[in-house]
């Protein structure tokens, strides 16, 4: 198996990663997903424009933590069979265009595509934070205290969405399952951490994980390159790298891998430079569900041939 740049093939199926875990980790995310369910959802459901005969399309938005007014396409089956799908977008992204989520509507399922805030779709802006913030999303309130973490945030958002979807007419809240690609496969895993109801996850090259190794590698290819930026702007002579690098831990899916309760199928690329293998393989080999991995040894960060196939498979099981 190749693996180029990063580390033997054999290496990557032991790896645990290098980023630290900080120790109040667990005591962080309870009182998150408590500041979440005090958090009013202020639920808006309103038509689309855009509409088929076989499904219902409307702009779906709550408030999130911070009160930020965040946003997702929702499209439900005329006849609901169920089970539900939450789609989560690459990095700077938006929710995509609602006829390519009609093939799940055909099959009875509600789809929920979250816009994350402050990027390409509907949502808000993050909250205000202290510090750091220029021309960066993953480093934004690593200055500020951790409960300011804008990805803490983001991950809260994708818990409110599977919740406001797991009571709507037609949803079966043991039915869920949470699908997407690069910040999308990120959240994916996220969100299954954090909402041990999704009983099927499909993350593709996941993002958002073992920072500290991405850094390392020293690729300075985007997203990660924005690590190396904070320290040129920050701190130049890395006097206070090993707390920057504990409290991105709170926000690190590989910390938030073991909590996952959900069947997971990982598809990973093995000479991606965007999100190096060793970063994912930190996540897959923390994780303690059911799990599987595809594997595409000669593509990097790039479309995957029978990936959507594949995930499309997966969740017409739940």
């Amino acid at each position: 198996m190749p693996s180029n740049f990063d580390m033997p093939f054999d290496e990557l199926l032991t790896y645990q990663g290098s980023s630290p875990r900080p120790d109040d980790f667990d005591e962080f995310w309870a009182r998150a997903l408590a500041e979440l369910a005090d958090t009013p959802a202020n639920v808006e459901i309103t038509p689309a424009e855009f509409q088929t005969p076989y499904a219902r399309c409307s702009h779906l938005w709550f408030t999130g933590t911070g009160g930020a007014r965040v946003h997702a396409k929702l499209l439900q089956p005329r006849t609901p069979a169920g089970p539900a799908v939450l789609q989560f977008h690459g990095y700077y992204g938006d929710s995509g265009d609602w006829f390519e989520k009609l093939p799940y509507v055909a099959l009875g399922h509600t789809v929920a595509a979250l816009d994350v805030r402050g990027q390409g779709g509907l949502s808000s802006q993050e909250t205000p934070v202290a510090g750091w913030s220029m021309a960066t999303y993953l480093m934004r309130g690593v200055d500020d205290r951790p409960d300011n973490l804008l990805f803490r945030h983001l991950f809260l958002d994708t818990v409110r969405l599977a919740r406001i979807v797991s009571e709507l007419d037609g949803v079966d809240p043991e039915r869920l399952g949470a699908m997407g690609g690069s910040q999308g496969g990120g959240l994916t895993l996220a969100c299954a951490a954090l909402e041990p109801r999704i009983k099927l996850a499909a993350p593709v090259h996941p993002f958002l994980s073992d920072y500290r190794r991405a850094w390392e590698l020293d690729l300075e290819v985007a997203p990660y390159d924005e690590i190396g930026e904070y320290f040129r702007r920050r701190d130049p002579t890395h006097r206070n790298a090993d707390e920057v690098f504990r409290r991105m831990g709170y926000v690190d899916v590989r910390n938030l891998a073991p909590r996952v309760r959900a069947k997971t199928v990982m598809t990973m690329s093995l000479s991606d430079r965007t999100c190096p293998p060793s970063t994912q393989f930190a996540v897959y080999n923390k994780l303690e569900c059911e799990k599987s991995y595809r594997l595409y040894p000669d593509f990097g960060h790039h479309r995957l041939p029978g990936t959507d196939d594949a995930i499309y498979a997966l969740l017409s099981t739940l």
